[in-house]
């Protein structure tokens, strides 16, 4: 099938390792043309949502991924009804532009899928989640071992210890979680950044800022780091 042919998908983009690693399995596996990311940011302070990531390190995953995004700009804070209204505005958008699906990188929650699903289903636009059900233990590894790196950029303290926020994505991260805790975070216990992978060119020359405790949640600040 050559490229022409095959259906466009974007990805939705949170800079963290599942979607990431979203990103890579649709790629290796040939069927999809990945045109762009579908992300959202906090209008107040140019941050994604939960990972506390700045817009310039969005910039730069995107240089290195050689990928455009469309940003969706939410107030803070969004209610249920404005954040459909502005992320199915884009949605339209990237239809008109011939995309076809949008990638997620969901791993098991039901309800989050059947949201995700109803969503697009609305909009005329398809899902795909190519990491559903694998086993987050082994997957957690797999991504580790395939050369993705990332930074730990928020940790729900209700869950996991403060001291795991700033810290990297590595075996020795993932051995120390405590019993209970996903390897993947995909219960929301913890938030990445991802600065490389092979779905990279390259990777982010990044350092740790303040780290900032609000509310339950332990956040680390990643800033662009001099080249």
């Amino acid at each position: 099938m050559s490229r022409k042919d095959k259906p466009k998908v974007v990805v939705s983009w949170s800079s963290g390792k599942d979607c990431a690693f979203a990103l890579h399995q649709i790629r290796a596996e040939g069927k999809f043309e990945v045109v762009g990311l579908l992300t959202t940011l906090n209008s107040e302070n140019d941050r994604v949502a939960m990972h506390g990531v700045r817009k310039e390190l969005l910039q730069k995953q995107m240089d290195a991924l050689g990928l455009p995004a469309e940003m969706v700009m939410l107030p803070m804070p969004c209610d249920n009804e404005t954040y459909r209204r502005l992320v199915g505005g884009t949605i339209e958008i990237l239809r008109e532009r011939g995309v076809q699906n949008v990638v997620f990188g969901d791993l098991f929650l039901e309800d989050i899928r059947q949201y995700r699903e109803e969503q697009m289903h609305g909009s005329g636009l398809g899902s795909i989640f190519p990491l559903w059900l694998r086993d987050t233990g082994k997957l957690s590894r797999d991504m580790v071992d395939s050369g993705l790196r990332a930074v730990v950029t928020c940790v729900d303290q209700r869950a996991l210890s403060a001291e795991f926020v700033g810290r990297q994505y590595d075996h020795d991260f993932l051995d120390d979680l405590p019993a209970g805790v996903d390897p993947c975070g995909e219960n929301g216990e913890f938030h990445t950044l991802v600065i490389d992978g092979p779905m990279f060119s390259n990777g982010l020359n990044v350092e740790l800022g303040e780290k900032v405790l609000h509310g339950d949640f332990a956040f680390a600040d990643v800033l662009p780091a001099g080249d």
